[in-house]
Protein backbone atom coordinates (compact mmCIF):
# COMPACT_ATOMS: atom_id res chain seq x y z
CA UNK A 1 0.00 0.00 0.00
CA UNK A 2 1.28 3.28 -1.19
CA UNK A 3 1.89 5.86 1.77
CA UNK A 4 0.22 9.16 1.76
CA UNK A 5 2.00 11.64 -0.83
CA UNK A 6 4.96 9.03 -0.90
CA UNK A 7 4.71 9.70 -4.65
CA UNK A 8 5.65 12.97 -6.62
CA UNK A 9 3.17 13.74 -9.53
CA UNK A 10 3.56 16.67 -11.60
CA UNK A 11 1.35 17.33 -14.50
CA UNK A 12 0.88 20.61 -16.74
CA UNK A 13 -1.82 22.51 -18.28
CA UNK A 14 -1.68 23.79 -21.77
CA UNK A 15 0.36 27.24 -20.92
CA UNK A 16 4.11 26.11 -20.58
CA UNK A 17 4.50 22.15 -21.31
CA UNK A 18 8.09 23.35 -22.26
CA UNK A 19 8.62 24.41 -18.90
CA UNK A 20 7.18 21.43 -17.18
CA UNK A 21 9.51 19.22 -19.27
CA UNK A 22 12.37 20.67 -18.08
CA UNK A 23 11.24 20.95 -15.14
CA UNK A 24 10.48 16.88 -14.82
CA UNK A 25 13.55 16.48 -16.49
CA UNK A 26 15.71 17.92 -13.28
CA UNK A 27 13.44 15.97 -10.83
CA UNK A 28 13.94 12.69 -13.45
CA UNK A 29 10.65 11.90 -12.99
CA UNK A 30 7.77 12.34 -16.32
CA UNK A 31 5.39 14.73 -17.19
CA UNK A 32 1.99 13.40 -15.61
CA UNK A 33 0.08 12.62 -18.18
CA UNK A 34 -3.44 14.14 -19.13
CA UNK A 35 -6.06 15.43 -21.70
CA UNK A 36 -6.33 19.32 -21.08
CA UNK A 37 -8.50 20.79 -24.25
CA UNK A 38 -11.45 22.56 -25.50
CA UNK A 39 -14.76 21.43 -26.65
CA UNK A 40 -16.29 22.89 -29.89
CA UNK A 41 -18.44 24.95 -27.61
CA UNK A 42 -15.18 26.24 -26.44
CA UNK A 43 -15.41 24.56 -22.80
CA UNK A 44 -12.34 22.81 -21.11
CA UNK A 45 -12.18 19.43 -20.70
CA UNK A 46 -9.36 17.70 -18.20
CA UNK A 47 -8.89 14.35 -17.82
CA UNK A 48 -5.99 13.01 -15.71
CA UNK A 49 -4.86 9.17 -17.38
CA UNK A 50 -3.50 8.02 -14.51
CA UNK A 51 -3.66 7.06 -10.89
CA UNK A 52 -3.30 9.70 -8.52
CA UNK A 53 -5.14 8.43 -5.37
CA UNK A 54 -2.97 9.69 -2.23
CA UNK A 55 -0.46 11.23 -4.63
CA UNK A 56 1.62 14.40 -4.32
CA UNK A 57 0.19 16.60 -7.37
CA UNK A 58 1.55 19.94 -8.82
CA UNK A 59 -0.18 21.62 -11.44
CA UNK A 60 2.26 23.66 -13.44
CA UNK A 61 0.72 26.43 -14.86
CA UNK A 62 1.60 30.14 -15.45
CA UNK A 63 -2.00 32.19 -16.23
CA UNK A 64 -0.30 34.30 -18.65
CA UNK A 65 -1.93 35.12 -22.32
CA UNK A 66 -4.62 33.79 -22.59
CA UNK A 67 -5.18 34.62 -19.66
CA UNK A 68 -8.34 33.60 -18.52
CA UNK A 69 -8.13 30.24 -20.89
CA UNK A 70 -4.96 29.21 -18.90
CA UNK A 71 -6.47 30.34 -15.62
CA UNK A 72 -9.97 28.00 -16.01
CA UNK A 73 -7.33 25.35 -17.25
CA UNK A 74 -5.85 25.69 -14.11
CA UNK A 75 -8.44 25.40 -12.07
CA UNK A 76 -10.71 22.66 -13.30
CA UNK A 77 -7.28 21.00 -13.48
CA UNK A 78 -7.26 21.43 -9.67
CA UNK A 79 -10.59 20.46 -9.68
CA UNK A 80 -9.98 16.84 -11.15
CA UNK A 81 -7.41 16.03 -8.87
CA UNK A 82 -9.38 17.03 -6.28
CA UNK A 83 -12.11 14.55 -7.39
CA UNK A 84 -9.20 11.82 -8.24
CA UNK A 85 -8.52 11.73 -4.45
CA UNK A 86 -5.22 13.36 -4.73
CA UNK A 87 -3.54 13.62 -1.28
CA UNK A 88 -1.94 17.44 -1.95
CA UNK A 89 -2.14 19.87 -4.31
CA UNK A 90 -0.20 22.24 -5.18
CA UNK A 91 -0.70 24.93 -7.51
CA UNK A 92 2.50 26.28 -9.34
CA UNK A 93 1.82 28.89 -11.09
CA UNK A 94 5.43 30.76 -12.20
CA UNK A 95 4.06 34.03 -13.14
CA UNK A 96 -0.01 35.39 -11.44
CA UNK A 97 -1.94 37.17 -13.81
CA UNK A 98 -4.09 39.65 -12.34
CA UNK A 99 -1.07 40.34 -10.01
CA UNK A 100 -1.10 43.76 -10.63
CA UNK A 101 -4.67 44.39 -9.54
CA UNK A 102 -3.66 43.85 -6.31
CA UNK A 103 -5.35 47.35 -4.57
CA UNK A 104 -8.56 49.63 -5.10
CA UNK A 105 -6.97 52.56 -6.07
CA UNK A 106 -10.13 53.82 -8.04
CA UNK A 107 -13.39 54.02 -6.80
CA UNK A 108 -15.45 51.00 -7.80
CA UNK A 109 -12.87 48.68 -9.22
CA UNK A 110 -12.14 45.20 -8.22
CA UNK A 111 -9.13 43.27 -6.51
CA UNK A 112 -8.78 40.87 -8.98
CA UNK A 113 -5.84 39.03 -7.58
CA UNK A 114 -7.28 38.45 -4.34
CA UNK A 115 -10.93 36.88 -6.59
CA UNK A 116 -7.92 34.62 -7.97
CA UNK A 117 -6.24 33.73 -4.94
CA UNK A 118 -10.07 32.92 -3.91
CA UNK A 119 -10.35 30.52 -7.14
CA UNK A 120 -7.49 28.58 -6.61
CA UNK A 121 -8.50 27.55 -2.88
CA UNK A 122 -12.07 26.80 -3.56
CA UNK A 123 -11.30 24.58 -6.53
CA UNK A 124 -9.36 22.37 -4.73
CA UNK A 125 -5.51 23.78 -4.03
CA UNK A 126 -3.51 23.15 -0.71
CA UNK A 127 -1.15 25.73 -1.98
CA UNK A 128 0.86 27.93 -4.39
CA UNK A 129 3.87 27.96 -5.57
CA UNK A 130 4.68 31.17 -7.66
CA UNK A 131 7.86 33.26 -8.40
CA UNK A 132 8.33 36.89 -7.98
CA UNK A 133 4.79 38.33 -7.54
CA UNK A 134 4.01 42.10 -8.59
CA UNK A 135 3.28 42.95 -5.10
CA UNK A 136 3.76 40.86 -1.66
CA UNK A 137 0.95 41.55 -0.36
CA UNK A 138 -0.63 39.43 -2.96
CA UNK A 139 0.64 36.59 -0.41
CA UNK A 140 -2.04 37.68 2.15
CA UNK A 141 -4.66 36.82 0.26
CA UNK A 142 -4.33 33.16 0.44
CA UNK A 143 -5.90 31.80 3.19
CA UNK A 144 -3.37 28.31 2.13
CA UNK A 145 0.40 28.31 1.94
CA UNK A 146 2.38 30.47 -0.22
CA UNK A 147 5.79 29.72 -1.61
CA UNK A 148 7.36 33.04 -3.06
CA UNK A 149 10.14 32.10 -5.38
CA UNK A 150 12.49 35.07 -6.91
CA UNK A 151 14.42 34.68 -10.00
CA UNK A 152 16.47 37.54 -8.72
CA UNK A 153 20.11 35.24 -7.99
CA UNK A 154 19.37 33.50 -11.74
CA UNK A 155 19.13 37.46 -13.23
CA UNK A 156 22.10 38.70 -11.20
CA UNK A 157 24.48 35.36 -11.37
CA UNK A 158 24.11 36.03 -15.28
CA UNK A 159 25.40 39.91 -15.21
CA UNK A 160 27.76 38.91 -12.36
CA UNK A 161 29.70 37.01 -14.86
CA UNK A 162 29.61 39.59 -17.51
CA UNK A 163 32.09 41.36 -15.31
CA UNK A 164 30.67 45.02 -16.51
CA UNK A 165 32.69 47.93 -15.01
CA UNK A 166 31.24 50.97 -13.72
CA UNK A 167 27.54 49.44 -13.15
CA UNK A 168 24.57 51.09 -11.79
CA UNK A 169 20.94 49.41 -10.81
CA UNK A 170 18.22 51.28 -11.85
CA UNK A 171 14.94 50.50 -10.70
CA UNK A 172 12.13 52.10 -13.03
CA UNK A 173 9.82 52.97 -10.44
CA UNK A 174 10.06 53.80 -6.81
CA UNK A 175 7.57 50.50 -6.34
CA UNK A 176 10.25 48.12 -7.51
CA UNK A 177 12.91 49.73 -5.80
CA UNK A 178 13.71 47.20 -2.80
CA UNK A 179 13.99 44.70 -4.78
CA UNK A 180 16.03 46.85 -6.91
CA UNK A 181 18.48 47.58 -3.93
CA UNK A 182 18.79 43.72 -3.39
CA UNK A 183 20.00 43.29 -6.91
CA UNK A 184 22.21 46.27 -6.27
CA UNK A 185 24.03 44.83 -3.31
CA UNK A 186 24.24 41.07 -4.42
CA UNK A 187 25.51 42.73 -8.07
CA UNK A 188 28.09 45.43 -5.57
CA UNK A 189 26.84 48.24 -7.74
CA UNK A 190 25.46 51.73 -6.73
CA UNK A 191 21.26 52.30 -6.93
CA UNK A 192 19.61 54.59 -8.52
CA UNK A 193 15.78 55.08 -9.13
CA UNK A 194 13.48 56.22 -11.67
CA UNK A 195 10.50 58.54 -10.78
CA UNK A 196 7.73 58.43 -12.76
CA UNK A 197 3.95 59.22 -12.78
CA UNK A 198 1.64 56.79 -14.26
CA UNK A 199 -0.92 58.85 -16.40
CA UNK A 200 -4.13 56.73 -17.00
CA UNK A 201 -5.27 53.52 -17.34
CA UNK A 202 -3.54 52.43 -20.32
CA UNK A 203 -0.05 51.61 -19.78
CA UNK A 204 1.02 54.99 -20.40
CA UNK A 205 3.21 56.49 -17.89
CA UNK A 206 5.87 59.72 -17.82
CA UNK A 207 9.16 59.31 -16.61
CA UNK A 208 9.87 62.18 -14.39
CA UNK A 209 13.46 62.25 -13.05
CA UNK A 210 16.05 60.10 -12.04
CA UNK A 211 17.34 59.96 -8.35
CA UNK A 212 20.94 58.74 -7.95
CA UNK A 213 24.28 59.01 -10.48
CA UNK A 214 24.10 57.69 -13.35
CA UNK A 215 26.51 59.55 -15.49
CA UNK A 216 29.37 57.57 -17.86
CA UNK A 217 28.55 54.18 -16.35
CA UNK A 218 26.80 51.12 -17.55
CA UNK A 219 22.84 50.98 -16.45
CA UNK A 220 21.21 48.06 -15.28
CA UNK A 221 17.44 48.37 -15.17
CA UNK A 222 15.13 46.09 -13.57
CA UNK A 223 11.67 45.19 -12.97
CA UNK A 224 9.82 42.00 -12.47
CA UNK A 225 8.03 42.23 -15.77
CA UNK A 226 8.39 43.61 -18.95
CA UNK A 227 4.39 44.02 -20.71
CA UNK A 228 4.20 46.87 -23.60
CA UNK A 229 7.80 47.99 -22.96
CA UNK A 230 6.67 51.38 -22.27
CA UNK A 231 7.93 51.65 -18.49
CA UNK A 232 11.44 50.21 -19.09
CA UNK A 233 11.69 52.05 -22.78
CA UNK A 234 11.08 54.99 -20.60
CA UNK A 235 13.51 54.44 -18.16
CA UNK A 236 16.22 53.53 -21.23
CA UNK A 237 15.60 57.19 -23.24
CA UNK A 238 15.44 59.13 -19.76
CA UNK A 239 19.01 57.11 -18.38
CA UNK A 240 20.42 57.71 -21.95
CA UNK A 241 19.40 61.46 -21.52
CA UNK A 242 21.41 61.33 -18.34
CA UNK A 243 24.82 60.08 -20.13
CA UNK A 244 25.12 56.53 -19.42
CA UNK A 245 27.64 54.64 -21.48
CA UNK A 246 25.30 51.48 -21.97
CA UNK A 247 22.14 49.99 -20.43
CA UNK A 248 20.84 47.09 -20.21
CA UNK A 249 17.36 45.41 -19.16
CA UNK A 250 16.86 42.57 -16.81
CA UNK A 251 13.16 41.51 -15.43
CA UNK A 252 11.59 38.23 -14.47
CA UNK A 253 8.32 37.96 -16.37
CA UNK A 254 8.63 38.72 -20.01
CA UNK A 255 4.59 39.28 -20.92
CA UNK A 256 5.78 41.53 -24.02
CA UNK A 257 2.03 42.16 -25.16
CA UNK A 258 0.86 44.07 -27.71
CA UNK A 259 3.94 45.24 -29.90
CA UNK A 260 6.27 44.88 -26.81
CA UNK A 261 8.70 42.81 -28.71
CA UNK A 262 9.23 45.22 -31.62
CA UNK A 263 9.77 47.55 -29.58
CA UNK A 264 12.60 45.62 -26.91
CA UNK A 265 14.19 45.11 -30.99
CA UNK A 266 14.11 49.05 -31.59
CA UNK A 267 15.41 49.88 -27.76
CA UNK A 268 18.09 51.51 -27.03
CA UNK A 269 19.16 48.32 -24.40
CA UNK A 270 22.44 46.45 -25.80
CA UNK A 271 20.58 43.15 -24.36
CA UNK A 272 17.33 42.26 -22.26
CA UNK A 273 17.38 39.63 -20.17
CA UNK A 274 13.95 37.45 -18.84
CA UNK A 275 13.33 34.21 -17.61
CA UNK A 276 11.05 31.53 -18.99
CA UNK A 277 8.08 31.83 -16.29
CA UNK A 278 6.24 32.93 -19.39
CA UNK A 279 6.90 31.05 -22.83
CA UNK A 280 8.49 33.42 -25.44
CA UNK A 281 7.23 32.13 -29.07
CA UNK A 282 9.69 32.63 -31.98
CA UNK A 283 7.99 35.42 -33.25
CA UNK A 284 8.78 37.29 -30.04
CA UNK A 285 12.29 36.85 -29.84
CA UNK A 286 15.04 39.02 -31.30
CA UNK A 287 18.52 39.21 -31.09
CA UNK A 288 18.37 41.05 -27.71
CA UNK A 289 16.48 39.16 -26.03
CA UNK A 290 18.01 36.51 -23.58
CA UNK A 291 16.07 33.79 -21.41
CA UNK A 292 16.63 32.24 -18.22
CA UNK A 293 14.91 29.27 -16.99
CA UNK A 294 13.78 28.86 -14.05
CA UNK A 295 12.92 25.06 -14.22
CA UNK A 296 16.23 24.39 -12.19
CA UNK A 297 14.80 26.58 -9.24
CA UNK A 298 10.88 25.16 -9.90
CA UNK A 299 11.76 21.54 -9.83
CA UNK A 300 13.91 22.04 -6.43
CA UNK A 301 11.61 24.15 -4.37
CA UNK A 302 9.09 21.09 -5.88
CA UNK A 303 10.68 18.43 -4.32
CA UNK A 304 11.66 20.41 -1.11
CA UNK A 305 8.07 20.99 -0.69
CA UNK A 306 7.40 17.19 -1.60
CA UNK A 307 10.14 16.39 1.01
CA UNK A 308 9.24 18.69 4.01
CA UNK A 309 12.48 20.67 3.57
CA UNK A 310 12.62 24.41 3.86
CA UNK A 311 12.13 26.37 0.53
CA UNK A 312 13.32 29.33 1.82
CA UNK A 313 17.04 27.85 2.10
CA UNK A 314 17.37 27.87 -1.41
CA UNK A 315 18.42 31.96 -1.19
CA UNK A 316 20.43 31.49 1.94
CA UNK A 317 23.52 32.95 0.99
CA UNK A 318 25.56 30.91 3.28
CA UNK A 319 24.08 27.78 1.67
CA UNK A 320 26.40 28.08 -1.51
CA UNK A 321 23.69 27.23 -4.17
CA UNK A 322 22.91 29.38 -7.24
CA UNK A 323 20.09 28.49 -10.00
Amino acid sequence: MIPVMDELKVFSGNAHMGLAEDVCRYLNIPVGEAEVFKFANDNTFVRILENIRQRDVFIIQPTCAPVNDNLMELLIMIDACKRASAGRITAVVPYYGYGRTDKKDQPRVPITARLVADLLSAAGADRLLTVDLHAGQIQGFFNIPVDELTAMPILTDYFIKKEISDLVVVAVDIGISKKARDVAERLGAPLAIIEKRRMSNDDASEVMNVIGDVDGKVALTFDDEIDTGGTVLNAASVLVEHGVKEVYCCATHPVLSQNGPERMSNSPFNEVVVTDTIPLSDEKRNGKISVLSVAPLLGEAISRIHQGMSVGQLFDKQAGRSF
